[in-house]
């Protein structure tokens, strides 16, 4: 029986933007802040284009509002993406080492301190510590899978 197979590679291309603030901290943090911010303003041209696509017309005001969700979006996903780079930084020049658990420490701040900032209290932000730490942990063992 005869078959076909396919032999060869896929990969995106890579583009990076770097930013010299001349301090490592703040050069993290602000590669992060872009790289997310753009992620998120880019989820957000795809919904709006859906949209778009869906109302089979678009104005000026559904330009604007589009425009407004993007911005808003990125800043806020990337001051998110901007804190966690920063504490999991910052852990780890305290610590003296690179880890796992410097991951895990600065998800669960970071959660802290965006549901404590969002108005969330007591429980709240302890559980929004606990999926933070999760999520950074679990995001960093797939990282050293890959």
């Amino acid at each position: 029986m005869p078959s076909t197979s396919f032999v060869g590679s896929l990969s995106s291309p890579k583009v990076d933007v770097y930013v010299d603030t001349g301090n490592p901290l703040l050069n993290h943090t602000v590669d992060a802040f872009l790289k997310i911010g753009t992620v998120a303003a880019a989820k957000t041209v795809a919904e709006e284009t859906y949209h778009v696509v869906r109302r089979g017309s678009v104005s000026k005001h559904n330009l604007e509002d589009a425009l407004k969700k993007m911005c808003k979006e990125g800043a806020y996903w990337g001051a998110v993406a901007g804190v966690y780079v920063g504490m999991e930084y910052g852990i780890e020049r305290v610590r003296g080492t690179r880890d796992w658990k410097n991951a895990m420490i600065g998800g669960a701040l970071t959660g802290a301190l965006v549901s404590a900032v969002s108005s969330s209290k007591g429980d709240k932000i302890i559980t929004d510590a606990i999926t933070g730490g999760a999520i950074a942990t679990a995001a960093e063992f797939i990282n050293y899978l890959t």
